[in-house]
C-alpha cells in the first residue's frame, strides 16, 4: 500500500534536461512536493520505464506475473496488445487481461485489438468485430485501438477496418501500426489514415521514411525480433518521436532485464541521457495518456531510484507511491490466476504427417527462418522421395514443419523450413502467432508428432522431444500462458529452450522463432493451419514445384 515519505537524491528532470539534488514528498500515493536542495546524494530518481508495445501473453505470464518480473527492471507501465489472448478467447479474453492486471500495482496500458483474426487465411478461435472494438474503446482503461496490421486494408478502404479507425478516433484514442517494409506514399496513405506509430522497421532508412510523415517509431527489441542496432542512432535527432519496446518477450529475458537494458546500450552508442530516457519515460506516457507519473507535482509517485546513470540496475520502483521491487527482488504478491481457454485437439498420428510426392526427387518451397527477424525468405530445395513421400532432411537442414488446428478437427498443415539446425528430436508450441493453432517442428515424423500430442494433453504449452522422451512447459491459460509464479515459469522455460537448442539449433531463441513462422502478416513464407501461404502476393501457394 502507498505509504507517506520524502525520498531524497539527484532528481533527473528529463523534460528540463537538468539533474539536481533534491527531496520529494510523496502523501497518499501522489508527489505533492518536489524541492531543490544542497544535499550530496550517491542516488538518481527518475520517472519509471515505459515499454511502448508488448503482447503480455508472449510471456507466457500472466499480466500479474509480468508485472512482478518488469518492476525489478524499473518498468512501471507497458502498453499491452491483448489480441493474443483476443486470437483465442475473443473480447472474453481481453477482459480477462484488464481484470488479472488490476491485482497487481502496475500501469498496464492495454488496448482494443484491431485485427482478430489477423487474415482470413487460417483459423482462430475468435473474432472481434467493429462494434466489440467500439465497446472495449469505451472502457476507460482501454486507451488505444492496437496495431492495424492488414495495412492492404487502409490502402485499400476497407470498410471494417476503416470503421475501426474511426471509433478510435471518434473517442480520442490513439492507433498503432504494423508495417513492415512500406515506404513512400504508401506509408504516407497509411499514415494519414490516422496510424500514430510502428514498430516493424528493420532499417532506419524504412524508420526515417515514415518519421518524416509524422508517425512516431519504436525500437523494438524482444526475444526474437531485434531491431535496436539497426534503429538507435536516430534517436540522436528524432528522441522526441521515438519510444522503445520489446513486442515478444520470453520470460527467462524478463528475468534479466527489460527496458532499462535498452537504456543502457543506447548509452553506450553515445545517444544523450536525457534523449535515451525521453523515449524510454516521457513519450509513451504522453503519447497513449497513460495515468502515470512522470515526477511532476500533483503526479502519481511512479519513480525509480539507481546509485548510477550508465548501467541502470534498478535500487527500488515505486508505483502509486508503493515499494514494488528494492534489490533486485519483487515486493509484488499476486493471487492465483484463474484459468481461461479455448482448446478443442484430438491427437495426431504419423499418418497425418505423410506427404506425398511421385518420382525419386521434388522441387519444394521451404521457409527460410532468419535469426533475430520476423520476415522470412523463400528458398527452392530438392528433396529425396522415399516410398512415396518426402521426409525433413537433416543432411540439408530441411525439416518438416507442421499447424495443427487446435480449434475443431481439420486436415493438418505441412512444410518445410531451415535454418533450424535440429538433429534430432522436435520441438513444438501452442504459442504460434497470431491465430495460436499448435507449430512444430522436427527432424522426423514420430518425434514430431509426439511434441505435438504432449501439447494438446496439455490442453496448451510447450513441448521438446529428444530420444523419445516429451518434457512439457505448460500454458493453460489460453494455451499461451501459465498461472504459475513468473520466477519458476521462467525457470522451466530456460531448461526447455536449453533442451531445444541441444537438438542442434544456433538460433538465438527457437521456440520464439517457431512462434512466427505462422505470422501470415509478416513476408515473405508462412505456414498457417490451411496451408503454405506467401506474404508476397497475399495467397496460398503450393509445397511442391511442378517440374
Amino acid at each position: 500500500m502507498a505509504q507517506n515519505f520524502q525520498i531524497s537524491g539527484n532528481i533527473i528532470d528529463i523534460p528540463a534536461q537538468r539533474i539536481y539534488p533534491g527531496t520529494i514528498t510523496v502523501t497518499d500515493g501522489k508527489i505533492t512536493g518536489i524541492s531543490e536542495d544542497q544535499g550530496t546524494y550517491q542516488q538518481y530518481i527518475l520517472p519509471g520505464f515505459v515499454d511502448a508495445h508488448v503482447h503480455v501473453e508472449s510471456s507466457m505470464l500472466t499480466p500479474s506475473e509480468f508485472a512482478r518480473l518488469a518492476v525489478v527492471h524499473g518498468t512501471i507501465a507497458t502498453v499491452s496488445d491483448p489480441h493474443e489472448i483476443a486470437n483465442v478467447c475473443g473480447v472474453e479474453g481481453v477482459k480477462y487481461m484488464l481484470d488479472n492486471g488490476k491485482t497487481v500495482p502496475f500501469k498496464f496500458c492495454f488496448g482494443a485489438p484491431s485485427c482478430v483474426p489477423a487474415t482470413i487465411f487460417e483459423t482462430a478461435g475468435a473474432t472481434v468485430t467493429v462494434s466489440d472494438v467500439e465497446a472495449l474503446l469505451a472502457l476507460p482503461e482501454v486507451l488505444y485501438l492496437t496495431e492495424m496490421m492488414n495495412f492492404p486494408g487502409v490502402l485499400h478502404n476497407d470498410p471494417d477496418v476503416m470503421a475501426k479507425i474511426a471509433a478510435a478516433k471518434k473517442v480520442n484514442k490513439p492507433v498503432d501500426g504494423h508495417a513492415p517494409g512500406l515506404r513512400g506514399d504508401a506509408a504516407k496513405q497509411y499514415i494519414d489514415a490516422g496510424i500514430s506509430t510502428d514498430h516493424e522497421c528493420f532499417t532506419a532508412e524504412e524508420a526515417l521514411d515514415k518519421l518524416k510523415y509524422g508517425m512516431k517509431i519504436l525500437i523494438r527489441e524482444g526475444s526474437a525480433a531485434r531491431n535496436f542496432e539497426a534503429l538507435v542512432g536516430l534517436l540522436h535527432e528524432h528522441s522526441d518521436n521515438m519510444m522503445f519496446c520489446s513486442d515478444d518477450k520470453h520470460p527467462d529475458n524478463l528475468v534479466e532485464g527489460h527496458i532499462n537494458v535498452l537504456v543502457r546500450r543506447a548509452l553506450a552508442h553515445g545517444v544523450d541521457l536525457f534523449k535515451v530516457l525521453r523515449a524510454a519515460c516521457i513519450n509513451p506516457v504522453e503519447h497513449y495518456k497513460i495515468p502515470a507519473g512522470l515526477l511532476r507535482l500533483g503526479d502519481a509517485a511512479d519513480f525509480i531510484v539507481t546509485n548510477e546513470i550508465t548501467e541502470f540496475n534498478i535500487q527500488t520502483t515505486y508505483v502509486n507511491g508503493e515499494k514494488v521491487a528494492e534489490g533486485g527482488k519483487t515486493l509484488i504478491t499476486a493471487p492465483v490466476a484463474p484459468v481461461i481457454n479455448n482448446f478443442d485437439c484430438k491427437p495426431v498420428s504419423v499418418d497425418d504427417l505423410r506427404i506425398v510426392a511421385d518420382g525419386s526427387t521434388a522441387t519444394v518451397k521451404v521457409i527460410e527462418a532468419l535469426d533475430g527477424q520476423l520476415i522470412t525468405n523463400t528458398l527452392i530445395e530438392e528433396l529425396p522421395v522415399v516410398d512415396g513421400a518426402l521426409y525433413s532432411n537433416v543432411e540439408s537442414d530441411v525439416l518438416k514443419l507442421v499447424v495443427v488446428n487446435r480449434y475443431h478437427a481439420a486436415p493438418v498443415a505441412l512444410a518445410f523450413i531451415k535454418r533450424f539446425g535440429f538433429k534430432r528430436g522436435a520441438i513444438a508450441s501452442s504459442v504460434a502467432h497470431d491465430s495460436h493453432n499448435i507449430i512444430a517442428v522436427g527432424v522426423d515424423d514420430k518425434s514430431i508428432v509426439q511434441a505435438i500430442n504432449a501439447v494438446i494433453a496439455s490442453q496448451g504449452g510447450v513441448s521438446v522431444v529428444d530420444d523419445g522422451e516429451a518434457r512439457v512447459l505448460s500454458l493453460p491459460v489460453a494455451g499461451l500462458m501459465s498461472n504459475l509464479d513468473g520466477y519458476e515459469v521462467a525457470e522451466q522455460y530456460s531448461q526447455l529452450d536449453k533442451a531445444a537448442k541441444g537438438l542442434g539449433s544456433e538460433l538465438g531463441a527457437p521456440f520464439m522463432t517457431l512462434s512466427f513462422m505462422a505470422l501470415l502478416v509478416i513476408p515473405h513464407l508462412k505456414l498457417s493451419d490451411k496451408g503454405l501461404f506467401d506474404g508476397d502476393s497475399f495467397s496460398f501457394t503450393s509445397l511442391i514445384e511442378n517440374k
